[in-house]
């Protein structure tokens, strides 16, 4: 069973970074190149909506919402992927997941990933 588990969240000041991070594990061929992933929030209230995504080949997009602001990298040798949070303002304060999908896909549609974590909670106080 494939898993995702995310850390890294917290609270900061407006205006500070954060580095989110997704390890992936459970496939048992191991070969997590061949897996896309995505970044997605969801504050109380709100729908879920993605963030950044990267596919198998590390193509990456990223919410125009965030655009200049997050970055989203991979460490293929620690099957993780990053999402670099700078210059972070109040209105980035949600819950935050990592998705996967053992294909290729580039896409912030939540409906592609087959693989949730459970989520790592950043707050942002102003």
């Amino acid at each position: 069973q494939v898993q995702l588990v995310e850390s890294g969240g917290g609270s900061v000041q407006a205006g500070g970074s954060l580095r989110l991070s997704c390890d992936i594990s459970g496939d048992t061929s191991t070969d997590y190149s061949m897996y896309s992933m995505g970044w997605f929030r969801q504050a109380p209230g709100k729908e879920r909506e993605g963030v950044a995504a990267m596919d198998r080949f590390g193509g990456t997009i990223v919410a125009d919402s965030v655009k200049g602001r997050f970055t989203m990298s991979k460490d293929n040798a620690e099957n993780t992927v990053y999402l670099q949070m700078n210059s972070l303002v109040p209105e980035d304060t949600a819950m935050y997941y990592c998705a996967a999908i053992r294909a290729w896909a580039r896409t912030l549609s939540s409906k592609v990933y087959d693989y949730w974590g459970q989520g790592t909670q950043v707050t942002v106080s102003s």
